[in-house]
């Protein structure tokens, strides 16, 4: 015992990290990544967050681990390390509150007098104090105070609306409130809500709800918020971490080694399985020190029930806002939404961009300027949208003859090919003509043509285009209409995707100067948005606020759509597809297909012309390959030797070689000799030495021929000078403008017990003789011809033309019956 107290002495709590899992049944759990034990207290399940370049739902917390599934497209916060910080306290936060009231009650002079003398601000300071209470009182009448609680509901750019409680009670108040309220949202009607908070406020996010959130599950009773987090807190990360940090102080997870402290999942472990039997007993000591932790120390149980006990009677008063933006206080409650467009790392373009439709727009213009959504929003979804709009979609147009009266009412003027474009036929389109001998419809000059118009927008176009009437319509359609012309370029707004100024004016045959002005006051009041919207435009446009916001939903559903991981299978279908195994074609330009889309990637030689490329190829024949090498089309490189007589090689068109060839080549593994009793022959410095002398002679000499390479590099065994050759080939080195080299390598060398082995590739395979030389080894009638240091290509070819395969590693090469020798040539160097 005096033992472990010695080694586990001290009260500091032993921090770590979670690791993240994909969730489901798995054989081997498959282990994403970690967060920050802190990060994992303030999430819950269903929350996004980013890891890596990819976004992931939280589906579980368990007490070592978070279970994730993938949510790609999804806005998901940053992931933090947050130390510890004590939250603000309940009295801190009324004397802040206390402070902002009588700031605001004071004559301007005198507030920037107490905030100079009283809390050291510069006159500036104080003054953008004053400005900033100012701006909350516009949009919200009541500021959030000691005395005065705001609840501030407000739509996102999605449509989703967000309720903002604002106060300055601090978030060990903030932090157990929003638990509570997602608690019973939850238990009412299976709401999953998102929740946020901090020392200002919290706020609850609503998904897919047309109407307000109503405010009453958030004004709970103080006893039945107690109860609900009291039943939440024992399910949560935060209570089985302050149970373990508990436990350890109390002696009953002790570090048993002096030389290191405990893994973190061990610990964990150890505290799970503790906590399953002490959970057993209410009454156990440990388990009432974490509770008591996280209510008392953690969160403010008693500051809250006093608060909810103070809005029941009223002395805490509760002011329900709807906005169209959020106000200066929520704007900073909701920071954390901005921050994702500006840390957004190189998560995949189209989950960026789906992040990036998420944002506040509003806010994220505030902070950086004018967002420009070119980029963002799909071509394909504003089309969709207009169609919808313009009731040119199959299961928008007109049926009857009320809904042509209708067409009009909703979309303005309209030519008859424009009507009969949004009719179901003919028939309904002529229905018109018994609309205008009822009166229901009127045919005026719109822009120098005919259009048709609805006798409900008679005095509207007589006001704002000077449009004239026909005689004998009723008094109640003449009356004046006031901002007619603003009436106009609204419904033209609201009925089209983005549009410019001169479209407008085009419309209604109006100077441009008068659109645009029109259009500005309907920026300021909110109902329409400038920027730009198009792909591909390049002039200022307009935008409806609710059609821009239909925009962002469809474009984030199709960008989303585009990063959901697909089956298993499907995957399958477009790898065989892709690679032409279900299709395979024949020729040399299906050659020059075939390799294009395996540049790169390291194929065994042994199998390239068995099994590779015959799948993919109908009546494949090596002579195909050999004239695209000879071409100087296609570069076959080696990467790596596997064993003795065989490597991985990587082929590329030759235009692509100098992007895809790796510019550090991959260090291969030591190769293995062995004599001809089967014995290792050890790596020498001679070989090493020869590889250097083989480079030397190269970049001196230029193109060579073996005999002169050979020579050059002192002579001795040709065995050796072939083995240092085949050394840097497969360090990337080299390479060969032939492949009959490459399969004679991969074969094994004919022994006098046996025939040779035939080639595998019969069809264009060339013959070569083995006989013996002075010394006994076998040895092979070639012709060597090109090869290149770092981008090497050699031609191998018999004296009547036709190319043969390489020597075994002990051949001697020797010139060919007609007497030419071949040559090595160095192309270039690795730098």
């Amino acid at each position: 015992m005096k033992r472990i107290a010695i080694l586990n002495g001290g009260t500091i709590p032993d921090r770590g990290t979670y690791g993240v899992f994909l969730a489901g049944e798995r054989s081997k759990p498959v282990r994403v990544g970690e967060l920050d034990e802190e990060m994992v207290f303030e999430s819950r399940a269903g929350e996004t967050f980013i890891l890596g370049a990819s976004t992931w739902r939280i589906d579980e917390i368990t007490h070592d681990r978070v279970l994730v599934t993938p949510a790609p497209g999804e806005a998901g916060k940053m992931p933090f390390w947050h130390g510890d910080q004590a939250g603000r306290p309940l009295e801190f936060g009324r004397r802040i509150g206390a402070l902002v009231r009588e700031l605001r009650d004071a004559p301007r002079a005198v507030a920037v007098a107490r905030l100079t003398t009283e809390h050291d601000l510069e006159p500036g300071a104080a003054e953008n104090v004053l400005r900033y209470l100012a701006d909350q009182e516009l949009a919200t009448v009541t500021v959030p105070d000691d005395r005065n609680l705001v609840i501030e509901r407000v739509r996102d750019e999605l449509g989703y609306w967000r309720v903002c409680v604002l106060t300055p009670f601090g978030s060990r108040v903030h932090a157990p409130w929003a638990m509570a309220a997602t608690a019973k949202l939850r238990a009412a009607n299976g709401q999953e809500v998102e929740t946020m908070w901090s020392e200002d406020g919290f706020v609850l996010r609503f998904p897919e709800t047309e109407e307000a959130p109503a405010i009453d599950p958030i004004l709970l009773e103080p006893e039945e918020a107690a109860e609900l987090v009291l039943r939440q807190l024992g399910s949560t990360a935060l209570f089985a971490a302050k149970f373990r940090e508990s436990a350890a102080r109390a002696l009953l997870l002790p570090r048993r080694r002096a030389d290191g402290r405990t893994p973190l999942w061990q610990q964990r472990k150890r505290a799970y399985d503790l906590l399953s039997v002490a959970s057993r007993y209410a009454s156990f000591p440990i388990v009432l020190e974490a509770y008591r932790e996280c209510l008392r120390d953690v969160f403010d149980m008693p500051a809250l029930m006093e608060t909810l006990r103070n809005i029941g009677n009223r002395s805490l008063r509760v002011h329900t806002v709807d906005s169209r933006t959020p106000s200066p206080f929520a704007s900073a409650l909701l920071f954390s939404y901005v921050a994702n467009y500006i840390y957004d790392g190189d998560a995949p373009l189209a989950e960026r961009r789906a992040q990036a439709l998420s944002i506040d727009q509003d806010q994220l213009r505030e902070l950086m300027g004018d967002a420009d959504l070119r980029e963002l929003l799909d071509v394909n979804a504003i089309e969709e949208t207009e169609e919808q709009l313009q009731y040119v979609a199959e299961t928008y147009r007109a049926r009857n003859m009320d809904g042509v009266h209708d067409l009009l009412l909703r979309l303005g003027d309209l030519t008859r090919a424009e009507l009969r474009a949004r009719c179901v036929t003919e028939e309904v389109a002529d229905t018109v003509g018994k609309l205008m001998r009822a009166r229901r419809v009127l045919e005026v000059y719109v822009a120098g043509e005919k259009r048709l118009i609805a006798v409900e927008d008679a005095a509207r176009y007589r006001d704002a285009l000077g449009v004239p009437l026909p005689p004998g319509l009723p008094s109640a359609f003449l009356q004046e209409v006031p901002h007619a012309l603003t009436d106009l370029i609204r419904r033209f707004a609201r009925t089209h995707g983005p549009f410019t100024t001169h479209e407008a004016a085009a419309r209604f045959d109006l100077p441009g100067e008068s659109v645009d002005a029109v259009l500005q006051r309907l920026v300021q009041s909110g109902r329409v948005v400038e920027g730009g919207f198009r792909p591909g435009g390049i002039h200022r446009e307009w935008c409806d606020n609710e059609v821009l916001r239909a925009i962002r939903r469809r474009s984030l559903a199709r960008l989303r759509k585009e990063v959901e991981p697909v089956e298993q299978r499907t995957l399958a279908r477009l790898f065989t597809r892709w690679q032409g195994v279900v299709q395979p074609r024949r020729g040399l330009d299906a050659l020059l297909d075939v390799i294009e889309n395996l540049q790169g990637a390291p194929l065994p030689a042994s199998i390239l012309e068995t099994e590779i490329l015959p799948a993919r190829l109908l009546g494949y024949k090596p002579s195909d390959l050999d004239t695209l090498i000879a071409a100087g089309e296609v570069v076959w490189v080696g990467l790596d030797p596997i064993g003795e007589r065989d490597g991985r090689i990587g082929l590329y068109l030759a235009e692509k070689l100098s992007a895809l060839w790796p510019i550090a080549p991959s260090q291969p593994a030591e190769r293995v000799l062995r004599d001809d009793e089967g014995n290792v022959i050890p790596v020498s410095a001679a070989e090493v030495s020869k590889e250097t002398e083989i480079v030397e002679y190269l970049k001196r000499h230029g193109a060579s021929f073996f005999q002169d390479l050979h020579d050059g590099v002192g002579g001795g065994y040709p065995g050796e000078t072939l083995e240092a050759l085949w050394s840097l080939v497969w360090k990337g080195l080299l390479t060969n403008d032939g492949m009959a080299a490459l399969r004679a390598y991969c074969e094994r060398p004919p022994s006098s017990s046996r025939k040779p082995a035939k080639r595998v590739n019969q069809t264009g395979s060339l013959p070569f003789a083995a006989h013996n030389s002075a010394d006994g080894a076998g040895a092979v009638d070639v012709k060597w011809g090109r090869v290149c240091f770092r981008s090497v290509c050699y031609r191998v070819e018999s004296c009547d033309g036709a190319a043969v395969v390489d020597a075994v590693w002990c051949g001697v090469p020797r010139d060919g019956p007609c007497g030419e020798s071949a040559r090595w040539i160095f192309l270039r160097s690795t730098t």
